[in-house]
């Protein structure tokens, strides 16, 4: 059976606090974490749980609107694999992002940037029998964020996965090779410097389709030495 769990490792786990990224200072633990004990109830779902709990697959994010949305269009794509490389399948992706200025479609996101009533920034697959997923996009722009005096987070896509129930949702960043500010981001930076690099894609000629799109690979590995940092995986 296939399970979705993420093995934190020592190379790979972003730390709760981390003084750089200002949120952590409020937002993270200050007592031990308590254990909750998983029964039947919190590891296991309803046959097809993404099919059936969630709404229907979008593997194209450009097809959303009334027409083509604004920016450079990618294709992303993966596997869903354990430590030793075997495939995750029947796993629920699911992307957000922000559109190719920078903006997300969110009351709170106020940056001067314009909006695209063609793109959600949203997408939703489940991983077929090899572990593998793949999405059509926009590249996402960088933003500003507050955190710190002229603070930009790279482009990124955010990554989240479903295993055969609510309780194993993971969540991750994904980012685009060669951004320089990757180094100078204190969310990315929060994880150690051995793991970051698992946290960017890699671009693929082919995955790239002639003419149309450029292509980038992700693969997610959940277990073992070269896991994905994860988000609060505690």
């Amino acid at each position: 059976m296939d399970v979705l769990q993420y093995s934190p490792q020592a190379l790979s786990e972003p730390p709760s606090f981390a003084p750089r990224y200002v949120s952590t200072v409020a937002r993270s633990p200050r007592k031990p974490l308590v254990q909750i004990p998983q029964t039947l109830t919190e590891v296991t779902g309803p046959i097809n749980f993404g099919e059936r709990l969630l709404n229907a697959a979008v593997h194209d994010m450009t097809r959303e609107g009334k027409a083509e949305p604004l920016g450079e269009r990618i294709i992303v794509s993966g596997r869903v694999l354990d430590d030793r490389g075997r495939p995750i399948s029947n796993t629920v992706v699911e992307v957000w992002q922000c559109n190719s200025a920078g903006r997300y479609i969110h009351k709170k996101d106020q940056h001067d940037a314009p909006l695209d009533p063609n793109f959600t920034g949203q997408g939703r697959v489940v991983t077929d029998e090899e572990g593998r997923y793949r999405f059509v996009t926009v590249k996402p722009g960088a933003y500003p964020w507050r955190n710190h005096y002229n603070a930009w987070r790279p482009a990124h896509i955010h990554f989240s996965l479903f295993g055969p129930c609510f309780a194993t949702r993971l969540i991750t960043q994904m980012y685009f090779p060669g951004d320089p500010l990757i180094d100078i981001d204190p969310i990315a930076c929060a994880v150690p410097a051995e793991a970051r690099n698992r946290m960017v894609s890699r671009f693929d000629l082919n995955t790239t389709e002639n003419e149309w799109a450029l292509g980038y690979v992700f693969d997610i590995v959940l277990r073992g030495r070269s896991a994905t940092p994860m988000e609060n995986p505690q």
